[in-house]
């Protein structure tokens, strides 16, 4: 077993801030009283509620119904009493929500049930359970996991992957879950692994997290197929396309998805949910998330029920101790800046970073030096002061001639900037316009 550490080109190394969380150990959050659970969580089609006002239900019991491949089904996370289903805020623009009281009972569905030895269970049983359990990619994308595993059928698998580098800043959840739960990272690997008929798994972690590295190898001593894969820590080193490049040497072409080069690739909190549901039959209602940054007066790791509003669960971590300057659901780098932390929690909210004041100030930007820093970093060799010089000037279909569309969005070149220009929301306006026009024409 190899363990040096290994990477991509390009990349940059911002502060990791980890400091706050990354020793604290994961707790369960306070129930909560209320939870508003969208039908709307992950990438596709948004779910069709089954239930109305005046309905009981149980912990695990589905709520909304997939009607599309690209989605995955919404379960109660509490029992209780559905008191609306109406439109309503989310992390991720307005969606179609229901209203649950709990009713303090915490009585579960009698649908979960677990699944058996895995033995026995054929890889088409495997991806139905992960779907109807409504597993999504628990990084942060939110990618319906089955969709993943459905690879059309000239596309050979060889290789699944599971990311556990959690580059982004001020993120530790999957850092703690390495350390307190690899036995569940191992087995959802092995699930996967079935799911699409392959016989190597990767396991790849950031040099700067030693003992999860050492945990990890520790949990796969006995598994020849497993390999913990030591990465150096950049950002995005997280992408999946810079990960798979880094443990296997494979790179996915432009424009191209991971299946292309034969790989799958997961998040280590994804594998734990599949454990989960196999173990236990729970489908995905609640996760690990790490609630930090300068304006929260105790960071923690807490296990959150989806559907939580972000304000109680500030409120279990001390509240704000400065004044809020933004709020953001997940890292710094790539998470989603919310106007309001009266918005309930996903399926993929990995963590809640508040800033102060001081924190969230963006530095007035400077007129370009053509210093190229820009391009020397960016993982996707992209061009990005070309490209934002474009979209600024509403010049987009040049803009797609420089592939703004490969953009992964990571940030990094507005970051390395030393002019502080807001280059990657220059490029995502350009990125919106090109797919909107391609769209129109068919």
């Amino acid at each position: 077993m190899s363990q040096k550490s290994v990477t991509f080109k390009g990349g940059i190394h911002p502060p990791h801030f980890k400091k706050m969380t990354e020793n604290v150990p994961i707790e369960r959050a306070e129930e909560p009283s209320l939870v508003i659970i969208p039908m709307q969580q992950h990438i596709g089609a948004p779910c069709e509620p089954i239930v109305k006002p005046g309905d009981k239900v149980k912990v695990g019991q589905k709520i909304g119904e997939a009607k599309a491949f690209v989605s995955a089904p919404i379960h109660s996370s509490i029992a209780g009493t559905v008191k609306k289903v109406a439109e309503s805020n989310t992390p991720t623009g307005k969606a179609v929500c229901v209203f649950i009281e709990s009713d303090g009972t915490n009585e579960v569905c009698e649908s979960v049930q677990p699944k058996g030895d895995l033995e026995n269970i054929s890889k088409e049983e495997i991806i139905s359970i992960i779907k109807e359990a409504g597993i999504t990619g628990m990084g942060g994308a939110g990618f319906p996991t089955h969709v993943k595993l459905s690879p059309p059928p000239d596309k050979t698998i060889d290789y699944v992957v599971l990311n556990g580098a959690e580059c982004e800043p001020y993120l530790t959840a999957d850092h703690r879950l390495m350390l307190e739960h690899p036995e569940k990272v191992v087995f959802g690997l092995k699930v996967l692994m079935k799911a699409v008929g392959v016989t190597k798994g990767f396991i790849g972690i950031e040099n700067n997290k030693p003992d999860a590295i050492e945990t990890m190898n520790k949990a796969v001593s006995s598994e020849s197929n497993i390999e913990v894969v030591v990465l150096q820590t950049k950002y995005p080193q997280g992408d999946e396309k810079r990960l798979i490049n880094a443990a296997t040497g494979r790179k996915v072409p432009n424009g191209g998805l991971p299946m292309d080069v034969g790989v799958v690739v997961n998040n280590v909190g994804t594998a734990a949910a599949i454990c989960d549901v196999f173990k236990t039959g729970m489908p995905l209602i609640e996760r690990i998330a790490t609630i930090t940054g300068s304006a929260i007066a105790k960071p923690r790791n807490l296990i959150i029920k989806v559907g939580t509003p972000f304000k109680d669960i500030i409120n279990q971590c001390g509240g704000y101790k400065e004044e809020v300057g933004k709020i953001i659901m997940g890292g710094p780098m790539m998470g989603l800046a919310q106007f309001t932390d009266e918005i309930p929690t996903i399926k993929g909210t990995s963590g809640i970073l508040v800033l102060d004041k001081e924190d969230a100030t963006l530095p007035e930007p400077q007129a370009c030096i053509r210093c190229g820093k820009c391009v020397n970093i960016c993982p996707v060799n992209l061009q990005p002061l070309i490209i934002s010089k474009l979209s600024l000037k509403g010049m987009y279909d040049e803009a797609e001639k420089f592939n703004a569309t490969s953009c992964i969005e990571c940030g990094s070149c507005s970051y390395i900037c030393p002019s502080k220009r807001p280059l990657l929301q220059a490029i995502r306006v350009a990125k919106k316009e090109i797919i909107a026009k391609r769209r129109a024409r068919g």
